[in-house]
């Protein structure tokens, strides 16, 4: 199928480069998007500089810092309006290992999305303190007790989506923009009757950058959970 890799990416110089080419080498006949907040540090223009010479690498640079979700959405309808088939989420600290990517376009032949699953064989987390583990674990608990979303990993942002099934959604009208927008889009994706894979993956915390996750985005996700709950009782979004 013909792929593309969606990255967001603010104040992320030190990784955008080689994030590129490692995408680049292990999913060969795809493309990478980057979509980046106007970072202040350059990022974009690390990312021109590597299109001269490649065309397979996409960049959109939207006007500050605008958030997870948004980007996400406006990735994915970038990739809808090119006809790409297979569309990835994927970040752009290494946390994700590139290695993968493959596995994820075999796991998409029989499915509509397809989940790197940090949960679903053990705990498979390196570098994380314990208290981060617990958060990252206890919220994915808590998520399916609330919604039954039959996830085990639904916090996760390595995925990659069918494109007629990403079409499904209404991308403008995701609420979430945090992490848990992750949860927003499995949760949207499940109630249209798709089937959804998980597969087992290592991840690694990032080695260098500064990490997004805040208490603003924690308490997005707490909030959001039961909004979905109302949905699914009610067919009507709070």
């Amino acid at each position: 199928m013909k792929a593309i890799v969606v990255i967001p990416t603010y104040n992320e110089k030190d990784n955008i480069s080689s994030i590129i080419d490692a995408v680049l080498t292990n999913l060969p006949d795809g493309d990478v998007l980057i979509v980046d907040d106007n970072s202040p540090d350059g990022t974009a223009n690390i990312v021109r500089e590597k299109q001269l010479s490649n065309s397979k690498i996409h960049l959109m640079v939207r006007s500050g810092k605008m958030g997870l979700g948004t980007a996400y959405c406006d990735g994915f309808a970038y990739a809808l309006d090119r006809g790409f088939e297979a569309i990835y989420e994927m970040d752009a600290d290494f946390s994700h290992d590139p290695k993968d990517l493959p596995r994820f376009l075999e796991a998409l032949e029989n499915s509509d999305l397809v989940i790197g699953s940090r949960y679903i064989v053990g705990v498979n987390v390196i570098n994380w303190p314990l208290s981060r583990l617990i958060l990252s674990y206890g919220a994915n608990l808590y998520t399916r007790i609330v919604t039954g979303l039959p996830i085990m990993d639904g916090t996760g942002g390595f995925k990659c989506f069918r494109a007629d099934t990403l079409r499904k959604i209404d991308l403008k009208s995701i609420r979430s923009n945090g992490y848990s927008f992750q949860i927003e889009m499995n949760f949207r994706i499940w109630q249209t009757g798709a089937v959804i894979k998980e597969i087992p993956i290592i991840f690694t915390d990032r080695q260098s950058g500064v990490s997004k996750m805040n208490k603003k985005i924690i308490y997005e996700a707490i909030f959001l959970v039961w909004k979905l709950l109302f949905y699914k009782l009610t067919r009507k979004y709070a």
